[in-house]
Order: structure tokens, then C-alpha cells, then sequence
């Protein structure tokens, strides 16, 4: 059933975000959707099919409103959107609980399962700092800690960012280098002062440079610096394949656990 009293809008408060609201009289939002850009770092911090190219799909309808057309209405407004011919969004993901009515409503409108997702909490509260720190401290012979903060706004190299300055931003990015040649890195991005959790990708390990435990070491020294650079973090999400047997080991080594599985849907704009 569709509620035709329903006004889709375009809301323009989220810089590089598409955002849209679904009005019912007098003025009260029945749902939203949000349409944001991945921009994945090369060696892919986000694995396929979160790379360049691809934007993430949020969509909510509130309880009462469910089961009159709204949430198709909005992804109409996304589908319109992403055939505009914007590059970033003509492929758009989105995340779902298994079993949960965003997956059926996902299946029902053409999205494609794409993988199985595990994600992954760490608290703040839960580490001890002393024990990190000697993770962090640890010598690696041949290997050194970098650091790198600021804002990525497009698709950059993590060796362009290196060698690029420091500057105010809620990325946080964290390598190792071996006499000038890149062998791993993590890297964090935090939200808004309000916003208490940030969002963890990699650690990923460059070819030549495995069986050194550097994403362990590199994801340990991420843990510290991003909360001496945004003191308001409380706590760091992951997303890990589900298959990922040795990554999903490191971030238990380092206190993170269970926080929900979903699966991943992409839907390509023809």
C-alpha cells in the first residue's frame, strides 16, 4: 500500500552525504535513506565489492509507517540519483541483519548477496593501557611506525597521505614501513564530537611482509593513536569477512568481540 500523503525530500545537512526524508503531515519524518560514497584507500583497506565505485546505502522507515510504499519511494529517489551518472554511486551496498524485513526488502527490490560480514566492538574501557603499549613499543627489526591524520575526501594512496601533512580530521592512519617501503597499515575514522564510536579498516599486510605479526602491531598502535587524536572515542567498530579466520583472531587477541553478523547486498545501476 502506498501512503500518497508522503513528500520525499532532499535534505542537504550532511556535506558529501545525499540524505533524504520522508515527510508526513504536519512535518513529521516517517523514514530516511542515506546515500554515502566509500572511499576506500588503495590496496583496499575496504575489500571487493566496497571499492572505488561504490556508495553505502542506510534506509530506515519508522515502525508505524512500515507497509505503505515509503521505503521503495526513498530508494526510488536513490535509484534516481545514481542514475544521474555519478561514477561513485552507480554501484550501492548495503548492510543487513540475516532474516531481518531489510533483507527481504533488499531481495525483493533486485539487491544481489555480495557476502557474509561479522562486526566487531571494541571498548575503550576494556583495554589496558599498559599491556597496549608494550604491544605498541615492541621492537620489529627492519620496521618502523608512521602516522597520518586528517580528512580523506577522495580515493588516495596511503603512501600519497604519508608523505602528505598532518591535519585536522577524523581519519587516523597508522603504517609500517621497512627502510621506505610500505609493508602494513590500519586505519580508524572518527565521527563527530557526539559521536563516541569510530570505524576500523584493515589492518591490511603488504605482499613480502607477512608472518611478522604486523597487523597485530600496526592495529594495536591505531587503538592508541586515535584516542590521543580524538579523546572522545569510546569505542572502535570493525567489519571482517566472516570467513576470515586469521583476521578475526588478531582482533580477539586485541579485546574486540561479537557485536552482530549481516550480510552484504549490492545492487548495480544499469
Amino acid at each position: 500500500m502506498s501512503d500518497t500523503k508522503i513528500d520525499i525530500a532532499v535534505v542537504s545537512d550532511h556535506p558529501g552525504i545525499a540524505r533524504w526524508h520522508a515527510m508526513a503531515p504536519p512535518g513529521r519524518v516517517a523514514g530516511v535513506a542515506g546515500l554515502r560514497p566509500i572511499v576506500p584507500f588503495r590496496h583496499d583497506v575496504l575489500p571487493p565489492p566496497a571499492g572505488p565505485g561504490v556508495a553505502e546505502l542506510s534506509l530506515y522507515v519508522a515502525p508505524q509507517w512500515r507497509r505503505r510504499g515509503i521505503g521503495s519511494r526513498l530508494l526510488d529517489a536513490v535509484r534516481r540519483r545514481a542514475a544521474e551518472g555519478r561514477a561513485a554511486e552507480r554501484r550501492v551496498v548495503v548492510d543487513v541483519v540475516a532474516g531481518s524485513p531489510g533483507e527481504a526488502f533488499s531481495l525483493r527490490h533486485g539487491f544481489r548477496y555480495a557476502r557474509s560480514r561479522r562486526h566487531d566492538l571494541l571498548t575503550y574501557h576494556d583495554v589496558h593501557q599498559a599491556w597496549l603499549s608494550e604491544l605498541v613499543d615492541a621492537e620489529r627489526p627492519g620496521y618502523r611506525l608512521t602516522h597520518w591524520t586528517g580528512a580523506v575526501l577522495d580515493s588516495p594512496g596511503v603512501r600519497d597521505l604519508l608523505r602528505s601533512p598532518s591535519r585536522l580530521g577524523g581519519a587516523v592512519l597508522i603504517a609500517a614501513d621497512a627502510e621506505g617501503d610500505l609493508a602494513a597499515y590500519a586505519a580508524a575514522v572518527a565521527g563527530a564530537p557526539w559521536q563516541p564510536r569510530a570505524r576500523q579498516y584493515g589492518p591490511v599486510v603488504l605482499p613480502g611482509h607477512h608472518g611478522r605479526h604486523l597487523d597485530r602491531w600496526v592495529s594495536a598502535a591505531l587503538i592508541q593513536r586515535l584516542r590521543e587524536v580524538h579523546p572522545h572515542v569510546q569505542e572502535i567498530e570493525t567489519t571482517t569477512a566472516d570467513d576470515d579466520a586469521d583476521l578475526l583472531a588478531v582482533r580477539a587477541g586485541l579485546g574486540f568481540h561479537l557485536l552482530r553478523r549481516t550480510r552484504l547486498y549490492e545492487l548495480t545501476q544499469p
